[in-house]
């Protein structure tokens, strides 16, 4: 099973740089992407499925703002969309799909860096999913979480550690709530594999040429419970693929 996750930045947009292309080419069990920016009915046709069976989208109701879609070749056994917390679940922030091994979440994590107010917000928004993920977790049930985390968790996973102490992301207490992550029993799947690789990233600014420089951030990520990582066969970072400031993250499940 290929889970392929990509903030896009703008479906629209997206689209227009060769969003079905990829996906043809990929051929994903399942694609997540992020900050949609869209409601459904606001995309090109081609984009509400991207040739996909089943699609489900959470939007946020700020138009042209967040959101989360999830595409899938075979059809779920339930579909919730968000945690039940309003202030979150109004942003179109998580899709959470139930497959036959595992529940996926498919996450926008919030951006802290406009100020004081939504870095508390966001700050609320990582400690009341880490009580969602823990719950989920106790009723045995196994979880992949994709998704763009807004969060850097290592000094090799951004271009400049030092300086970036002090900026959104990665702030200790955000670094801190990725151990705790990890903690409940989740496994980043890309480290999993290559645990010592620095200079990968997901994440480019659009200015000053950082992506043309490398001048990256990894924080997109897809992690799995531990229970699955029996199942884990390869994951990595498309960095690559263009057509948005982040580029796709990709792991391989075989049940």
């Amino acid at each position: 099973m290929k889970i392929i996750s990509w903030n896009v930045n703008g479906i629209r947009a997206c689209h227009k740089k060769g969003l079905v292309d990829f996906v043809k080419r990929e051929n994903p069990d399942i694609f997540c992407v992020q900050e949609t920016k869209a409601h459904i009915d606001q995309v090109e046709v081609e984009a509400r499925q991207l040739h996909r069976p089943h699609a489900y989208w959470s939007s946020a109701v700020k138009k042209g703002y967040s959101g989360v879609a999830t595409f899938l070749v075979n059809e779920p056994k339930s579909v919730k969309h968000g945690i039940g917390i309003e202030a979150y679940d109004s942003e179109g922030r998580i899709v959470m799909t139930e497959h036959p091994h595992f529940d996926l979440y498919n996450i926008y994590f919030p951006n802290g860096g406009s100020g004081d107010e939504r870095h508390a917000f966001k700050q609320e928004f990582l400690k009341d999913l880490h009580t969602h993920l823990k719950e989920k977790l106790a009723t045995g049930r196994q979880i992949v979480v994709v998704g763009d985390y807004n969060v850097a968790h290592e000094d090799q996973d951004v271009f400049d550690p030092i300086r970036l102490s002090k900026v959104s992301g990665f702030f200790p207490e955000e670094r801190a709530w990725f151990d705790s992550f990890l903690d409940l029993g989740f496994i980043d799947t890309f480290r999993y594999f290559k645990p010592n690789e620095a200079n990968r990233y997901s994440w480019w600014s659009y200015y000053d040429f950082a992506r043309e420089r490398n001048s990256g951030w990894r924080i997109d990520y897809i992690c799995i419970s531990k229970g699955l990582e029996k199942n884990l066969v390869s994951a990595d970072i498309l960095d690559q693929v263009e057509g948005s400031d982040h580029c796709p993250v990709v792991a391989t499940l075989e049940f």
